[in-house]
């Protein structure tokens, strides 16, 4: 099940003679984007702008979700439907509420509208993990091991690109995973699609 809280749109700006005008692309759910001077993103490496918009949103979000004895689980920059969604995904044992989700998105909100580098209008959303999510940190790894996974595969292997399995092993080259007859079977990580735990119904 997937909790989520708050969705804040934030409007993207235009940059005008080296200042920056907000320009209004929605109406905001529960507040706006104040304006600011963006970031340039040059003499960044090999990193994307998603990858340097999910890092600094990390940064923000790890200090809030340490003080309250969460856990931050993953942050991700995506389009879906023609918009863009910042997420941040929170965690804790026994479950996170909707108060948690809130507490975290109000906190985190106030210091993106103050460093305001994301050139996009997006909406920022802070949920618990859901069902489903693909593994893709080595902590959503760890946290799987003994666990049920379903994987799919760019390729067919052994007629097959669907697999499912309990997760016994992983390294940054393969995966390897218990089959219903108790066989071992390891698959590259460079043929993998897909990897998330299986729905139990």
């Amino acid at each position: 099940m997937l909790l989520e809280c708050e969705r804040v749109e934030k409007p993207a700006q235009s940059y005008v003679a080296g200042r920056a005008e907000k320009v209004e692309t929605g109406a905001a759910v529960t507040g706006r984007k104040r304006s600011g001077d963006r970031h340039i993103w040059r003499n960044a490496g090999r990193m994307t702008k998603r990858e340097m918009y999910e890092q600094k949103t990390e940064a923000i979000l790890q200090p809030i979700v340490d003080a309250n004895g969460f856990e931050l689980v993953d942050v991700e920059y995506v389009k879906e439907g023609g918009s863009w969604y910042l997420r941040a995904y929170i965690d804790k044992p026994g479950g996170i509420t909707v108060d948690d989700c809130e507490l975290v998105s109000r906190a985190a909100n106030d210091i993106l509208d103050e460093q305001d580098f994301v050139e996009e209008s997006y909406i920022f959303e802070v949920s618990s993990p859901g069902l489903g999510r693909p593994l893709k940190k080595e902590k959503d790894f760890v946290r799987s091991i003994g666990e049920e996974v379903e994987i799919r595969t760019f390729r067919a292997i052994e007629k097959q690109k669907e697999f499912y399995g309990i997760l016994k092993a992983f390294d940054k080259e393969s995966v390897t995973i218990v089959l219903e007859d108790e066989s071992e079977m390891q698959i590259a990580r460079a043929d993998i699609a897909l990897i998330r735990l299986a729905f139990d119904f």
